[in-house]
């Protein structure tokens, strides 16, 4: 203790006497009527070791009752709450929102630095408006992505409530329902989040809590521009129906000169193309799980290439309007490709062998007047003649033709009704 209450030797003006609290949303509590006890000096801050006026509360029913931890001039400081020593614009840990921030403040922990800080820092809250943090907190940039992500947007009064009853754990709880601490399994020990210490909370270090909320932005999806630099189109998806061109301009003109902007209606998504690379990766950052039109959050991604949408498309299966198209069974393979010159390119049109030669055909006409006995087909003069002398010669009759050469299944002697046909005509 760096300090006393009974210390006279001590600056009585620097202790700090309040009408109100510091407190975020979720330590006030839901109840607006609150009634609070204040006790003047009632303790010495945790930080700075200063007496300071306490407040202590009740947030709501069957919740525990609350008090102040540390001064106004540390919160001030911090811009965090007097009880949960969390960040009043964000509600998270001070190291979460530091790292958001890209800010790093050693503050002094020895009792004179620490007491020479305070009381610089105390001159420079009085010369302020009040409105803005001081210190680096003022001088950083009004928000971060990381932040924006991670920030609860709404109180959490889950953590007002009791502790857990020790005597329940053992057993030994005789109070029944009239207890007013929980009766329920605690955690495990072991877990990080069971080590939690206020000074580390406060000065951003080795807070379990902000390791594990920054492991989670760690693996929060993020959108990377692509690495050709040609491309200046994004991609927004889930318009609906009540989304306009206009209306898309209107957003995205903000980040840069706009070239073209198209709507595919169908598809219930428009593709807006920037005039220069810097201003499209300007509205994907912006925009990326950002972007709220009309009361609908819209998709933004980065846009394809035509010829990489051309590959995705070969090897994906996909239509040309992005679908997935299942092969059909039973349906013939894709044809080869055709040869690359007309040499390569065999001319057997009909899928014959190799040793088998085009058969000419024999056609029966009905005998001219006075012959009473025509020839048997097959054995008549040919009525076409071959181109010359060096042509095919002609087809032996169809029962005199070894097996195996059957081209067509009319002319199989031992197919079913062949044989009969002939001997019943003859």
């Amino acid at each position: 203790m760096a300090t006393s209450l009974g210390a006279n030797t001590y600056n009585r003006q620097n202790w700090e006497d309040a009408d109100f609290p510091i407190l975020c949303q979720t330590c006030l509590g839901e109840n607006p009527y609150i009634r609070m006890t204040k006790e003047k000096y009632g303790k010495e801050c945790k930080i700075c070791a200063r007496p300071f006026t306490v407040f202590r509360w009740c947030p709501g029913v069957r919740m525990r009752f609350k008090k102040t931890e540390v001064c106004q001039t540390c919160s001030k400081m911090k811009n965090v709450c007097q009880t949960c020593l969390l960040d009043l614009e964000y509600g998270l840990p001070i190291q979460v929102r530091d790292t958001g921030l890209q800010i790093k403040e050693d503050m002094p922990k020895s009792d004179v630095n620490k007491e020479y800080y305070t009381q610089n820092m105390e001159r420079e809250i009085q010369n302020s408006d009040g409105t803005r943090a001081v210190g680096l907190l003022g001088k950083a940039p009004s928000s971060s992505d990381m932040l924006l992500k991670l920030a609860r947007t709404t109180p959490y009064y889950k953590r007002n409530r009791p502790h857990i009853c020790s005597f329940w754990v053992k057993g030994e709880c005789k109070r029944g329902e009239e207890c007013p601490y929980r009766h329920e399994k605690p955690t495990d020990p072991d877990d990080p989040l069971a080590d939690q210490n206020i000074k580390d909370r406060y000065y951003g270090i080795n807070d379990p809590v902000a390791d594990k909320l920054l492991k989670r932005a760690s693996t929060m999806p993020r959108l990377d521009p692509p690495e050709d630099k040609s491309i200046t189109t994004l991609y927004v998806g889930g318009l609906g129906d009540s989304i306009t061109d206009t209306e898309l301009r209107n957003h995205f003109y903000q980040f840069g000169e706009i070239r073209t902007t198209t709507i595919v209606q169908r598809q219930q998504c428009a593709f807006v193309q920037f005039a220069t690379r810097q201003a499209a990766e300007l509205a994907a950052e912006k925009s990326f799980n950002k972007l709220i039109i009309n009361g609908r959050r819209l998709t933004v991604k980065w846009g394809r290439s035509q010829a990489a949408r051309g590959k995705e498309k070969d090897r994906d299966g996909l239509s040309e309007l992005g679908m997935k198209l299942e092969p059909v069974p039973g349906l013939p393979g894709a044809l080869p490709p055709p040869p690359s010159s007309e040499e390569e390119a065999p001319a057997n049109y009909f899928n014959l062998g190799p040793s088998t030669s085009p058969a000419v055909m024999n056609i029966a006409l009905p005998p001219p007047p006075g012959i009473t006995n025509p020839p048997p087909p097959g054995f008549g003069p040919p009525m076409f003649h071959s181109m010359g002398s060096m042509g095919p010669p002609p087809p032996p009759p169809l029962s005199m033709r070894p097996p195996g050469h059957i081209h067509y299944p009319s002319q199989d002697p031992q197919r079913m009704g062949a044989h009969a046909s002939r001997h019943g005509g003859s």
